[in-house]
């Protein structure tokens, strides 16, 4: 039997484990894919360590929800895609939504099989690097800032959290002529900011008190990042939350109920936020921040992650 590796989730505060398992073979109406890049996500460190988690994950399961690669093969029923294709995956079964890397095996691994409906294609000239992160930080930046958040060209912008998807979000919205505002107190994320263009950097949400923005949208979601986003956007504006850095918050009633505010959630997206990515990586609009490690350092990478020293997104090759 042919033999696969990947990095395994069995329980909360436990390390993934790198097993082997046997290759996926695709069913009906789906394809098996050679993974050529993985973004690793601060969402699988929380899952780790979290164990509120454990009321979405069916472990053991091979955590990892973001990648781009190449389709090896293909089931009956497969029309739209062939092997040999470019494509990236979009994280959520758009039938089903059943999530790959939480309910089913995911991205940490060499091959991964699922739903053709979950695959689009990659642009020959983009990267399966950039295609892996626009699968995660691209579709849920997108989709909490345009879909969910509603901006619009000249619109203020504020986005908290200048990590993997804040800094993708920050580039589409500034890319698509919002005037951007950023916090976040790390250097290098500052950096990163004014590199893009956005028009002020602060280090804390609150401080964007006399910008006022229409649009908040919290890519960080640690409670203070919340209610300071809500003490400071426009009123009639809106909070969209996205980060998950604990899972719950407090925020003020007053300010909710005087500015006549919104706070809303957003989670992930779908292959339309992924696609309209691709065709802005393609058109060279927007260029992530991303660094890369080797594939049996995924554990290690994780670690990177929860010690909070990744800047922009981080992914594993296996090229």
């Amino acid at each position: 039997m042919i033999m696969m590796q990947g990095w395994q989730f069995t329980k909360t505060h436990e390390p993934l484990r790198l097993v082997e398992v046997a290759d996926p073979v695709a069913q009906e109406g789906q394809v098996v894919i050679d993974i050529k890049a993985s973004g690793l996500c601060h969402t699988d460190v929380t899952i780790i360590d979290d164990p509120g988690w454990m009321n979405l994950i069916q472990p053991p399961v091979i955590l990892g929800h973001e990648c781009a690669g190449v389709i090896e093969s293909v089931g009956a029923g497969v029309s739209k895609f062939k092997p040999g294709d470019r494509v990236g995956v979009c994280p959520i079964d758009p039938d089903t939504q059943v999530s790959i890397g939480g309910v089913v095996d995911g991205a940490y691994a060499n091959k991964l099989v699922v739903p053709q409906t979950e695959l689009i294609p990659l642009p020959d000239n983009v990267s399966f690097i950039d295609g892996a992160a626009a699968t995660d930080a691209g579709m849920t930046s997108h989709r909490a800032i345009f879909g969910v958040g509603g901006a619009k060209p000249g619109m203020k912008v504020g986005i908290v959290g200048i990590g993997g998807i804040g800094d993708f979000g920050a580039q589409l919205a500034i890319a698509t002529g919002c005037e951007v505002y950023a916090a976040d107190p790390k250097p290098a994320a500052k950096k990163m900011a004014e590199a893009m263009g956005c028009k002020a950097i602060f280090d804390d949400v609150a401080e964007m008190k006399e910008v006022a923005p229409d649009l908040i949208v919290d890519f960080a979601g640690f409670d203070s990042t919340t209610s300071h986003a809500l003490s400071v956007v426009a009123p009639g504006g809106k909070v969209v939350v996205v980060g998950m850095g604990i899972l719950h918050s407090t925020i003020s009633t007053w300010d909710l109920i005087m500015k006549r505010a919104q706070v809303v959630g957003s989670m992930g997206g779908d292959n339309s936020d992924i696609a309209f990515c691709y065709d802005a990586l393609s058109q060279g609009k927007v260029k992530p921040t991303l660094a890369t490690i080797a594939f049996n350092q995924i554990d290690a990478g994780l670690e990177t992650l929860r010690r909070g020293e990744v800047n922009g997104r981080l992914i594993a090759t296996q090229d």
